[in-house]
């Protein structure tokens, strides 16, 4: 069962969910508790799980990452499972890898700097123990894209 939050505790989340810069103290005022008191629901809540860490989203942009796409891949035996998702762990283009349901046993998120290396990506994907087949849908244009929860509409 879930660890019990309060609404001081999903108004913290909050506000470090929309900007994790954002400093103790100006925490603090936002839910009118004292530093000290902010800084140790921060602890706690990090401490029960429910802040895993705090990040910077690059902009892929700048970075000349301008493909996008998504690579289900089906595997011809159940014991590759792990091994895929060992392999998309070290390979620096892959953002996200699941282990799904449905059409194929893994789907990853790449970025890539252009069609080319997108191929010889999906070459290095092909070549994998145990995968049988891939198919990639390339990303045209992005409407939304968030890690933010909707920690309060959650909160029970």
């Amino acid at each position: 069962m879930r660890d019990k939050i309060d609404n001081i505790d999903i108004a913290i989340l909050e506000i470090l969910q929309n900007q994790a810069r954002t400093k103790r103290n100006e925490i603090a005022e936002a839910v009118g508790l004292s530093l000290p008191s902010v800084s140790e629901r921060i602890s706690k809540l990090m401490d029960k799980g429910y802040i895993s860490g705090f990040h910077t989203h690059l902009n892929p942009k700048k970075f000349d990452l301008n493909v996008t796409a998504f690579i289900f891949v089906t595997t011809d035996l159940s014991d590759t499972s792990n091994e895929i998702s060992v392999k998309a762990r070290e390979h620096s283009f892959v953002q996200e890898c699941h282990s799904i349901t449905g059409s194929g046993s893994h789907i990853m998120k790449v970025r890539v700097r252009d069609i080319d290396q997108l191929e010889t990506f999906l070459n290095t994907v092909r070549s994998w123990s145990g995968v049988k087949n891939t198919q990639t849908n390339i990303v045209l244009s992005t409407a939304k894209e968030s890690m933010d929860l909707p920690v309060r509409e959650i909160k029970s």
